[in-house]
């Protein structure tokens, strides 16, 4: 056995021992499980945005981020629970569902996410930003809110900095979500928008699903059927989005670990696309990874909460308010244009 041979074996040797176990994991993946029950908890029976409530109650727990017993398993929910609950929201997309909205559509709404994503990175380099904070709330705002926010920032290099900007993106995006549910439908009736263009408008520009649909119902079941539709066509720009990203930040910072080139996660976002356009996924399976997606990000953010005090949230300043908001009117205003341009 050669000299190079060896030393090969010993790191493999290596890597599998400093590996941890379930062991090690449990107390900080349980701390992690519990929050985001509670969160559920409230938003259940309060009523409220449940990623926004898991993260705030994570916060609170950030004096045992320092704890030996769950450091390791908060780092795992953070990062490895994320990555599988985005993987899984590919079981959500099929290409005939994409295809039904029409080309016209599509280009507008892909338009829209390409054009928000350029126009993010633009406004933070105006505000002196790392290009990084850019292309994160611009993402966020462009594809659907708070889940792509945690599935670009899986990709970026991965430092303290990052990690707060991406909680602060969080429950930025998901406020304004919430604002553009209540805004939005008064819009599409001002603009005296058809069923159709309703739908795009709605599903095109408001971040989160959950507020898609609710924004959605609250004109027609119509309405809110095609309104969820496109939000699916957003859905689905993850997984490109997601794959640039990892290619022009995969140098990494002085602090950051290169992320590889197409990471894991988006291999099996692609292929359950590709199962569920050839149907060979039950819908009561897709459901159930629907939910278990959603339970991940849950957790998730939870973990990341823990990672994360309001100081350091707070020591963030004005600038990301101002660009998430920037995005979130400019996206608007060019799926609205577009529509209008098309009567």
């Amino acid at each position: 056995m050669s000299r190079n041979e060896s030393m090969t074996i010993q790191a493999r040797a290596i890597s599998i021992l400093n590996f941890p176990t379930v062991t090690q994991l449990w107390p900080g993946v349980l701390t992690a499980i519990t929050i985001a029950l509670a969160a559920s908890f409230v938003a259940e029976h309060q009523g409220g945005p449940q990623l926004l409530y898991a993260l705030f109650f994570g916060m609170a727990f950030n004096f045992a981020a320092e704890g030996e017993k769950i450091r390791r398993g908060i780092e795992f929910a953070s990062r490895q629970v994320l990555r599988f609950g985005v993987a899984l929201l590919g079981a959500r997309i099929t290409a005939e569902q994409l295809a039904g909205l029409g080309a016209q559509s599509i280009a507008m709404v892909a338009g829209g996410v390409l054009a928000t994503i350029l126009f993010g990175a633009l406004i933070g380099r105006l505000l002196g930003r790392p290009g990084t904070e850019g292309v994160l709330t611009g993402g966020a705002v462009a594809i659907c809110g708070a889940s792509a926010a945690l599935a670009i920032s899986a990709v970026l290099p991965k430092n303290e900095a990052n990690q707060r900007f991406t909680l602060f993106t969080v429950v930025g995006v998901t406020a304004l979500s919430t604002v553009a549910m209540v805004v939005y439908p008064s819009l599409v009736k001002a603009f005296g928008l058809d069923a159709n263009a309703a739908a795009v408008f709605l599903g095109g520009t408001i971040h989160d699903v959950a507020q898609v649909v609710a924004a959605g119902y609250i004109l027609s079941p119509e309405v809110g059927d095609g309104a969820v539709f496109v939000k699916l066509l957003r859905v689905a720009m993850l997984l490109p989005v997601v794959a640039v990203v990892s290619v022009l930040f995969r140098d990494g910072t002085a602090t950051g670990k290169k992320p590889p080139v197409l990471p894991g996660f988006l291999v099996g976002f692609a292929v359950l696309v590709v199962v569920n356009s050839l149907g060979f996924i039950p819908k009561p399976v897709t459901d159930a990874a629907s939910h278990l997606s959603r339970w991940c990000l849950v957790v998730a953010i939870a973990a990341l909460g823990v990672k994360t005090s309001f100081q350091q949230l707070a020591a963030l300043g004005w600038r990301p308010v101002v660009m998430l908001t920037a995005n979130t009117v400019f996206l608007a205003a060019l799926i609205l244009s577009g529509l209008l341009l098309m009567r």
